[in-house]
């Protein structure tokens, strides 16, 4: 039995595509998802299964469909892959604790997409970066550090031309899902 994370976007935000945890839950054991949990109410959903990657996420994405009435693409990271990127932060305690004192909230994020972006749609991003605005690209997934708020970054906003699906969650809601996942293995 493998744990997996997967990760809604757009969830319980602003009044829109509305789910009761509770309910998500009872609808994705339905499928033979097991010792499913979530974390807050923004779609972060761990879960035990022996079905394929592949299989897992259409099958989630299906039946949020047909129990919500949404179409929200699924992303679904392994326990190795997301122990992972919470050890492979390319920033530094020194960076992060700068940014941090310079900011309002939460500094650190993982950008988290369903495929690699193109190497051209990265590039794009590189005119975006500046000593306020920082990213780092590995694997499927964007580190951002930002010294202000994520919600006037210029270089959060650029992540939606990259072409591919993707979900943002801050690093203190990395942590508490590597946490989670971790006493499933």
């Amino acid at each position: 039995m493998h744990a997996y994370i997967a990760l809604l976007r757009g969830i319980n935000v602003g009044g829109k595509n509305k789910m009761k945890m509770a309910a998500l839950r009872e609808s994705l054991a339905s499928i033979g998802l097991e010792n499913v949990r979530t974390y807050i109410q923004s779609g972060n959903i761990i879960f035990q299964s022996d079905k394929q990657e592949m299989i897992l996420k259409e099958e989630i994405q299906n039946k949020i469909m047909q129990d919500y009435g949404l179409s929200i693409p699924v992303i679904l990271r392994t326990a190795e892959e997301w122990e992972q990127l919470t050890t492979d932060c390319p920033f530094s305690a020194n960076e992060i604790m700068e940014a941090e004192a310079a900011s309002i909230g939460e500094s650190l994020y993982v950008a988290c997409f369903l495929t690699s972006p193109s190497k051209k749609d990265l590039e794009n991003l590189q005119g975006f970066q500046n000593e306020k605005e920082k990213y780092h690209i590995q694997n499927k997934e964007i580190y951002l550090l930002f010294h202000a708020s994520i919600r006037n970054a210029k270089l959060a906003i650029q992540l939606q031309k990259l072409n591919v699906p993707f979900t943002i969650r801050n690093w203190k809601t990395v942590n508490k899902l590597a946490a989670m996942v971790k006493t499933m293995k």
